[in-house]
């Protein structure tokens, strides 16, 4: 079969495709056709190489796969060949921790994956491969965050930072269909526009107003928001906790621009406010989204489509933030 291989760490030279062995599928396991694949940043920190995190190489990334079950192993009656599923990118690794497909174990970017059969969601007939494949790791991240840990409630203010990407778009419908106001921030016109058609109420264009905070506290007379979306870092994370209201929330469940920014904790005790860490997302978070999209809920964002042979142009654009949404790739 076909895979996108990384031998090394770098850049995306290092991504490559070649003929490899199928995979065969063992006893409790299955054999996916892949249908569509999503792309995250987790994929380029893969390939990067991530301190303290040592991926075994080679590997084959890429976490959110949607597929066919061309083959069942010994023992799998949970599901049957021919039926189209949604892969939960969770997997219970030989040691018992919980790791993630193609992280820190084969992923699909491949024609074909193996997986146990416990991994798999049986996926809807209205729900199209590459919407399904747009959920796991960014709209399962967004719901877990949103719904789960940060419990946002109707009439809320929310603000996302950086809201054009997958977790942020996905953030974003989410926040309107718990009835919450929406405030969103982006880096340019185009992409504010884009997100005022998913719903948001009120636009920050990064580039402009680079000290975003002083702009929440002038359109909320002073007060803040009830909630800030923060999972960029880096020097946005003070700036974040000047927009969170008395008696706020700030989420978070990651730091794509660094993990280990300067704070202010004089903001955190003298607005009384909780900041909630949350990691990935459950089983039970996935099926719901997909009840969420099927019902029309939700709609999956994708920014673009490409095949298996411009996976390195995909990482160029989540690279580069010139995605809207998702980047899905088709073997």
């Amino acid at each position: 079969m076909r895979a996108v291989v990384i031998h090394e760490h770098g850049g995306r030279d290092k991504l490559l495709l070649e003929q490899v062995p199928t995979p065969e599928a063992g006893a409790g396991q299955i054999l996916v056709r892949v249908k569509a694949c999503g792309l995250n940043y987790l994929d380029i920190f893969v390939r990067r190489g991530m301190p303290g995190l040592p991926i075994e190489l080679p590997r084959i990334t890429g976490g959110d796969i949607a597929g066919v079950i061309e083959a069942v192993g010994a023992g799998v009656t949970s599901v049957s060949v021919g039926q189209r599923v949604l892969l939960d990118p969770a997997v219970v690794l030989p040691d018992g921790e919980i790791g993630a497909l193609g992280e820190n174990t084969t992923g699909g970017l491949a024609e074909y994956i193996v997986v146990p059969a416990e991994n798999a969601i049986p996926l809807p007939d209205d729900v199209t491969f590459e919407q399904s494949a747009a959920l796991p790791i960014a709209y399962g991240t967004a719901w877990r965050m949103l719904i789960t840990r940060g419990q946002v409630q109707p009439g809320e203010s929310v603000f996302i930072l950086g809201a054009s990407g997958g977790v942020g778009t996905g953030a974003v419908q989410i926040a309107k269909m718990r009835g919450c106001i929406v405030y969103v921030a982006a880096s340019s016109a185009d992409k504010l526009e884009r997100l005022k058609g998913l719903g948001a109420d009120v636009l920050v264009n990064y580039a402009e107003q680079p000290e975003f905070h002083r702009f929440i506290k002038g359109h909320t007379h002073g007060a803040g928001v009830d909630v800030v979306v923060n999972y960029t870092g880096g020097d946005t994370w003070v700036k974040s906790l000047k927009c969170v209201k008395l008696g706020g929330r700030l989420l978070t469940c990651g730091a794509t621009a660094g993990y280990d920014p300067q704070t202010d904790i004089r903001y955190i005790w003298r607005k009384e406010m909780d900041i909630r860490g949350s990691d990935g997302w459950q089983r039970q978070d996935l099926i719901d989204l997909l009840e969420a999209v099927r019902s029309g809920q939700i709609n999956p964002v994708i920014d673009r489509v490409l095949p298996l042979e411009e996976t390195a142009e995909g990482h160029r654009l989540l690279e580069d933030r010139e995605v809207f949404g998702k980047v899905i790739i088709v073997p």
